[in-house]
């Protein structure tokens, strides 16, 4: 276990009991050593927790205390960082820029027993080959989504063939290197996936489309061969 994440563990120990609880138990429970349990009680107490008690008494934390709930252990922090990474490699400059300024209010409020763990993140994601590049906006279509707005695009399939399709925009799939508009097509009259690289066009509707049980996300995805 990461000592942040012990520390970390160590207050939610302290909160769940009413009693004094002594530097042994602390030791017991973390299969670590007294010293090891002093030390880290001091940490504690100098990042703000409001632990009192002293060796060979025992500690009791004031119970009104609490970590705030961005509370990560190094595991998460790790999986954010990554995400982050992915982010800023594989979708556009909007949602990059969003991605960075989640993780800085993220740390903005990270107890300081987690703030460490921010700069020894080494996991990271490096483009093998370059991202297939697209014409419409990934943001204005990531909007149609949530807005849930019929598209017009224009799209130029496998063949070569070129097609103009009126969809119900449902997700965005990232199958690396490329993305998938997950959408229900209204002249196939079916669910389709149209690859970003391959729209020449799109133009969002004003045009909302309502929440069909058949034509949704969830029917969507209870397709066989979904990717």
């Amino acid at each position: 276990m990461r000592r942040a994440d012990r520390l970390i563990k160590i207050v939610h120990f302290l909160r769940g009991r009413r009693r004094a609880v002594t530097a042994r138990q602390i030791a017991d429970e973390f299969e670590i050593c007294t010293r090891t349990v002093y030390r880290d009680i001091q940490d504690l107490v100098g990042s703000g927790a409001p632990i009192t008690g002293e060796a060979g008494v025992g500690y009791l934390i004031d119970k009104q205390y609490y970590l705030p709930p961005v509370t990560f252990d190094a595991d998460e922090l790790e999986a954010l960082g990554l995400g982050i990474s992915m982010v800023r490699h594989w979708t556009d400059q909007r949602l990059a820029d969003k991605a960075e300024s989640a993780f800085a209010k993220i740390q903005a409020v990270l107890p300081a027993i987690l703030q460490g763990e921010l700069e020894q993140i080494t996991t990271y994601s490096i483009p093998d080959q370059p991202a297939l590049p697209w014409t419409i906006s990934f943001s204005d279509l990531r909007e149609s989504i949530r807005a849930q707005r019929k598209i017009d695009i224009r799209y130029t399939d496998e063949a070569g063939q070129q097609t103009s399709r009126t969809l119900r925009p449902l997700a965005l799939i990232f199958c690396s290197p490329v993305w998938l508009l997950a959408a229900w097509c209204e002249q196939r009259e079916d669910f389709r996936n149209f690859r970003l690289d391959r729209m020449q066009s799109m133009t969002v509707s004003a045009t909302r489309f309502a929440h069909e049980s058949d034509k949704n996300l969830t029917a969507y995805k209870a397709q066989d061969g979904v990717c």
